[in-house]
């Protein structure tokens, strides 16, 4: 799945084209590197998100093109906010 799409699915980032954006000004990182927008992810990839007010490191545990809002956090697992 493209990291841009699964932000959105998971909710860690409201819009798809905000985690484009995101994504293209470097401000996402997988596995250590800057990742593009197209940046396919795989299940134990680590996800970070840098914001203005601090930063989101996570795992990802689980790919789906659509789940539930009260599903959406079981995609992914929190190591560092």
């Amino acid at each position: 799945m493209r990291l841009d799409k699964f932000l959105k699915v998971a909710r860690i980032l409201k819009r798809r084209t905000i985690a484009n954006e995101a994504a293209s000004a470097g401000k996402i990182e997988v596995n250590g590197r800057v990742a593009k927008p197209s940046a396919k992810l795989s299940v134990g990839d680590i996800v970070a998100v840098h914001f203005a007010s601090g930063k989101l490191v996570f795992e990802v545990l689980d790919l789906k093109e659509t789940v539930k809002k009260d599903q959406a956090q079981l995609l992914y697992k929190v190591i560092a906010q």
